[in-house]
């Protein structure tokens, strides 16, 4: 599958995407098309929302309506799904096509199941694919850092009734705003990146002093006990400070910006941008 804009495109055909509450959202209909050996893709998908529903599937509960391009051109309601209630629609489905699918899943099922005896395989298996990315080790061991660094952190959040998404997105923001003096997505803006993962796109010394952040945050957090939304929010701002202040010393030593725009893009990525 390769990205189109709002399409992705599996053996030769279009399937319909829609970016919704931060994750990608794909139209079903869509989906069974490209599945299955039938004109009627809509009445397969009718029939068999019937029969999940009469199974006492979760699945039809996770399926909502939202607009999409139709082919007239105009804006329609269709059923749509995220990635992980799309892949559980395929095991529904019988067909040849489907099993490539079903076989991936089984990969990552059996692959998860041994993450979860040894952790460090998770660990390697993500320090591969950074590498496969081509990102150097050392760049890789402060990622994988900062990563533990922000669990802790967000571990944090949700033992002293943090909401999770929306109240971490503005805790976050809080940190980054006093970090650096951009929110995450201003941030992102000054870097060029669209729906990319910020941190994946810092080079050591962002990713430093992102690390120093969120850690002095955490240790104010635990030091005041802080609860609630309201006293976070000023432990992260307070966090910040200190990372921010750090920041601000070393730009004076080394005479230049730790922030920077460049990011690990291709250049055609980074032109297809530009444009």
């Amino acid at each position: 599958m390769e990205e189109k804009n709002a399409l992705v495109v599996f053996q030769d055909k279009n399937i319909r995407r829609i970016w919704f509450q931060d994750e990608w959202y794909f139209s079903v209909v869509d989906v069974v098309g490209a599945l299955i050996d039938n004109k009627r893709p809509r009445k397969y998908w009718s029939d068999l929302k019937i029969k999940l529903i009469r199974e006492g599937s979760e699945l039809s509960e996770k399926i909502g309506q939202l607009k999409l391009i139709a082919e007239d051109g105009k804006l329609r309601e269709t059923d749509c799904a995220n990635t992980q209630s799309i892949l559980r629609l395929i095991q529904s489905i019988h067909s040849p096509r489907a099993e490539p699918f079903k076989l991936w899943l089984a990969k990552v099922g059996y692959e998860r199941v041994q993450e979860i005896e040894n952790p460090e395989l998770a660990q390697e298996r993500m320090k591969s694919l950074y590498e496969q990315k081509g990102y150097s080790k050392e760049w890789i061991e402060k990622r994988l850092r900062g990563i533990a660094v922000r669990q802790e952190l967000t571990d944090e959040w949700k033992a002293r009734d943090v909401k999770e998404k929306v109240e971490f997105a503005i805790l976050t923001n809080e940190i980054s705003k006093a970090t650096f003096g951009k929110t995450v997505e201003e941030y992102k803006d000054f870097k060029g990146l669209n729906k990319e993962n910020l941190r994946d796109h810092m080079n050591d010394l962002e990713l430093i002093f992102t690390m120093l952040g969120e850690k002095v945050t955490t240790e104010i957090t635990k030091a005041k006990d802080a609860q609630g939304f309201k006293e976070n929010k000023k432990a992260t701002k307070e966090g910040g400070e200190v990372a921010g202040n750090a920041r601000k010393d070393a730009e004076k030593k080394i005479g230049k910006s730790v922030s920077t725009n460049e990011n690990y893009l291709t250049e055609p990525e980074k032109r297809k941008r530009l444009k």
